[in-house]
């Protein structure tokens, strides 16, 4: 594979509603810099070099469809009907693959601040490993509710959701930050065999990772060097911060 993110395809879930929001507008269409945050995923997955991309959506899924113009011909849309997890989005996004990548970026819709170049260097470490999963982390001063990823020594092992998580989980603080770098024929296999074994009776993605390890195949953890990279927006205060941050990042040049 080469350098930075060719040869890679993406996958945007984006199929929520984000309630915690306390608005009637879908999550990823609310506006940071004037633009709906779902577009800033996009345009970052783009310039990271990934094609095609595929965008999961769900909820307003129409209006969704219409925050993009006759110039995204590199988009395709898949429509999760009933949302039962990261795991079932990222399952409805690959069927929208078709064959030719053999890497993905699998990304949030409500996550509008990571960097192309992060994505590069997430890309180039995946590649060079040879692993079948490398997913981006954070270390986060106040980690609740986020997923908490588990590790035995340095070796990357899983991720155990906030509903899930032992009180001596809940004391990590390094958090998962939703975006990942896949080998597109491990995912295909690997998801129909995950369950909804959870408090949430949900299929989340990072359940895979065992069974990587049980094939005997590499799994990695990137570290964000600036954790704000990380940040979802899931409350109209974490909006508010993602704006700032992008304000923030225009005024630095």
């Amino acid at each position: 594979m080469a350098p930075g993110g060719d040869g890679f395809a993406a996958v945007i879930l984006a199929a929520g509603q984000g309630k915690r929001m306390g608005t009637a507008l879908a999550k990823v269409l609310h506006p940071v810099g004037g633009e709906p945050m779902i577009r800033h995923v996009v345009t970052t997955a783009r310039e990271s070099g990934a094609r095609p991309i595929v965008i999961v959506v769900g909820h307003q899924a129409r209006d969704v469809q219409r925050a993009f113009s006759g110039d995204d011909g590199d988009i395709v849309f898949a429509f999760q009907e009933e949302q039962l997890g990261t795991g079932h989005a990222a399952e409805v996004g690959l069927s929208a693959l078709s064959p030719g990548a053999k890497h993905l970026y699998l990304l949030c819709g409500d996550a509008p601040l990571i960097r192309t170049v992060t994505l590069r260097r997430l890309a180039r470490l995946h590649g060079e490993a040879h692993a079948a999963a490398t997913m981006l982390t954070a270390f986060a001063g106040k980690p609740h509710g986020y997923g908490r990823v588990v590790r035995e020594g340095a070796e990357l092992v899983g991720v155990v959701e906030e509903a899930d998580a032992t009180d001596a989980q809940k004391t990590i603080t390094e958090i998962n930050t939703g975006a990942y770098a896949f080998e597109i024929a491990f995912l295909r296999a690997a998801l129909p065999r995950i369950r909804a074994e959870n408090n949430q009776g949900e299929f989340y993605l990072p359940d895979v990772f065992p069974i990587a390890r049980a094939e005997g195949r590499v799994i990695l953890g990137l570290d964000l060097v600036t954790p704000e990279e990380g940040l979802g927006v899931n409350t109209q205060a974490d909006l508010r911060r993602a704006q700032e941050i992008h304000e923030e990042r225009k005024s630095e040049g």
